[in-house]
């Protein structure tokens, strides 16, 4: 059996384990990244967010990204019925990036794996963990390639950025419930036909059909466009079991879109993803850190997924750097601590989203512009922020804000 020696091996090569890479071959580590896809390859998650923007250019990857031309994302459009808003990245609460992308994944995500191949990162594409044992900090781990042999890699710590693969959260026995309501989704990608010119024709929109039912599009630069519908477990369940037909009952729901996507086919069928999200025991251990989808995922409603991939992807790499120069690390504060309190806002936001919540403070006329911006930058990504009180109170302000406002309502 083949061996080899790193500092650091990271599983998967999507957002997370491109950005780690990116950021530790910079900084002179030896590492190894393990994909068992051929890329490019379909994934979901398309909707960027502008915190994530910070980690491709400190990993160094934001140049190979800016000549990709995907299409710009400005801020979110939410719509109910004949309601509309509009949140701006350029007015939000906590100063960062005003914008971000719309991509095709496929596209994104072999960019950036490319990118760290052409610096000189040791990528195995279509290669498995089949296992992984631990002596203290220091890990042994079998992979398989392609052609089926089996490696021995030996690491002083390992970055899983697997994704949905949960490749350590299966093999460390780590799964755990999820406190997000159980629901589903299932969408697919059409060429655009009917798109308007202009900004209408490029805004990400979600369009709520029910208040626990959503449609999302999401224009690529390309001219094809994402739909997708998400809902409680049961109510996707209840639809025809042809996921197209269900699909484009969905779509003839919709009164803001139902003309541009009449008589438009998919490019696809669409894929269903049940019970969507999960989580972890932990999110580190003795020489280890889950990154990701591999450890949390919440919602599509707010595109916090690849934020949080990055997020995790860059923190993994920079604490294990500060450990090898000798630096002491409190790995449950400086790693699960912090990712939890990101995690735990955007939590919030979703439940408070699907209890109505959210949406009543969206919705309310006269808008607050205060009170907007300080949102527009938990929409932002900017979820550590704690001088901004919709992140430092958010387990109340949202319930408290929307019982003021009903009771208002109510009162007039």
């Amino acid at each position: 059996m083949l061996k080899e020696n790193v500092d650091v091996l990271i599983i998967g090569a999507g957002p997370s384990g491109c950005v780690a890479a990116g950021y530790l071959h910079k900084n002179n580590a030896s590492i190894k990244v393990v994909e068992k896809s051929k890329f490019p390859r379909f994934v979901i998650g398309e909707s960027l967010i502008p915190r994530s923007m910070e980690h491709y250019e400190e990993a160094g990857l934001l140049d190979a990204l800016l000549p990709k031309n995907f299409e710009k994302k400005f801020g979110a459009r939410f719509i109910r019925g004949k309601e509309i808003c509009l949140f701006d990245f350029s007015d939000k609460f906590t100063q960062g990036w005003d914008w971000t992308w719309q991509v095709p994944r496929a596209d994104f995500d072999n960019t950036l794996a490319q990118e760290i191949v052409r610096k000189g990162v040791d990528v195995e594409f279509e290669s498995e963990v089949l296992d992984v044992q631990f002596e203290g900090t220091t890990s042994k781990t079998i992979v398989k390639d392609k052609d089926g042999n089996l490696k021995e890699i030996t690491a002083k710590f390992i970055i899983d950025s697997s994704g949905y693969g949960r490749v350590l959260p299966r093999i460390l026995k780590l799964d755990a419930p999820s406190s997000i309501p159980e629901n589903s989704s299932m969408f697919s990608h059409v060429k655009d036909i009917n798109r308007p010119e202009g900004r209408e024709g490029t805004l990400i929109s979600f369009d709520i059909l029910e208040t626990k039912v959503w449609l999302w599009v999401i224009p690529f630069s390309d001219g094809n466009t994402s739909i997708g519908v998400v809902g409680p477990t049961s109510f996707i369940n209840s639809l025809s079991k042809d996921n197209t037909e269900a699909l484009k009952s969905v779509i003839k729901s919709s009164d803001f879109y139902r003309d541009r996507f009449e008589g438009v086919d998919f490019l696809f069928e669409p894929h269903k993803i049940e019970n969507y999200s999960c989580s972890v025991t932990q999110l580190c251990g003795s020489g280890f850190t889950l990154t990701g989808n591999s450890s949390e995922f919440l919602d599509p409603v707010f595109s916090s997924g690849v934020c949080f991939a990055t997020e995790s992807g860059m923190l993994s790499a920079k604490l294990f750097l500060k450990e090898l120069k000798g630096e002491k690390v409190d790995w449950d504060k400086e790693y699960t601590e912090y990712m939890r309190r990101g995690v735990n806002v955007f939590a919030t936001y979703v439940k408070e989203w699907y209890t109505g919540n959210l949406q009543t403070l969206f919705f309310h006329r006269p808008e607050n512009p205060d009170v907007k911006r300080k949102i527009c930058a938990v929409l932002a990504g900017y979820v550590w922020d704690e001088e901004n009180p919709f992140v430092k109170k958010h387990d109340n302000v949202i319930k408290n804000m929307a019982y003021i406002l009903n009771n208002e309502k109510s009162a007039q």
